[in-house]
């Protein structure tokens, strides 16, 4: 069995900001709203995408299991087609979600190794209040008590505040990751990866299939067997790669559905599988 682990934002559903429709309207994609926020429509994936996330989890052959920075609670948002997963990742690792309740092993191992490799949160966020321009800065969040996360006005938002943030945060067990609006601060054993082989190690699965598109998936991609990376986003952006991920040329809600594609043909029974790799986390 293949476990198929992807990240959701910009990788497989897209806000009205990132479907990147580059086509006249008369030929635009129908679209299918996955998420309601505040009686508002908040994201989309495109009919034939949602179709072949049908065909993706109900072939026997995959287990599917959403990989999320997202909160349990925005998670909680996504309404995916289909039975919901049995398996979710989120808080970039936080939290295991099993049936949809969080499983309080892993919660405490998590919270353990925090503890014991990184700066306090507390530390990070006073630095991320005290060097925030009013300027450039909408808000500031904390998610889930795990890491922290500004939302920015990309057009004032200086280019180097994000590097001088990430060289400052390195040497205090945090990384930085910037994603569209949002500026992440997390801290560097939180990571994707070592949730997915977790679940792998619970679900018995032979390869890992995954996806995904900021730099907050880079272990995740790395641990795979193999991987896929649309063509927008930071990794994009910065023309990382690596030689079992597949870099798509497809931008917007349009890589959502190649990226299913290409789960559906690696996860068939007679698709060639990879030697495993070696992740971050």
């Amino acid at each position: 069995m293949s476990l198929v682990a992807s990240d959701l934002d910009r990788t497989l559903i897209y806000s009205p900001a990132a479907l990147a429709l580059d086509v006249p309207d008369a030929r635009a994609p129908r679209l299918l709203c996955v998420e309601v926020y505040q009686g508002q429509p908040l994201s989309f994936m495109t009919e034939t995408a949602a179709a072949l996330f049908t065909d993706l989890t109900a072939a026997r052959t995959a287990e599917f299991v959403p990989v999320t920075t997202r909160t349990p609670e925005q998670y909680g948002r996504v309404r995916l087609p289909g039975p919901a997963p049995r398996y979710a990742i989120c808080a970039n690792g936080g939290h295991i979600l099993v049936d949809g309740e969080s499983d309080p092993a892993w919660r405490a191992r998590v919270l353990s190794a925090l503890s014991a490799e990184c700066a306090p949160l507390e530390e990070v966020r006073a630095h991320l209040l005290r060097t925030a321009d009013p300027a450039w800065l909408l808000k500031e969040r904390v998610a889930d008590g795990l890491f922290a996360y500004l939302v920015v006005d990309r057009a004032l938002l200086p280019e180097s505040y994000a590097k001088e943030l990430a060289d400052w945060a390195q040497g205090r067990g945090w990384t930085v990751s910037l994603q569209g609006r949002k500026l992440y601060a997390v801290p560097r054993p939180l990571t994707k990866s070592a949730a997915v082989a977790e679940v792998a190690r619970r679900t018995g699965a032979g390869q890992v299939l995954a996806a995904g598109d900021s730099r907050l998936d880079t272990d995740l991609l790395l641990a795979a067997d193999r991987a896929w990376r649309p063509g927008h986003g930071e990794l994009a952006d910065a023309g990382w790669t690596a030689p079992h991920v597949t870099a798509l040329a497809r931008r917007g809600v349009a890589a959502g559905e190649e990226i299913l594609r290409a789960f559906l043909a690696a996860a068939a029974p007679s698709a060639p599988r990879a030697a495993a790799h070696g992740g971050s986390g």
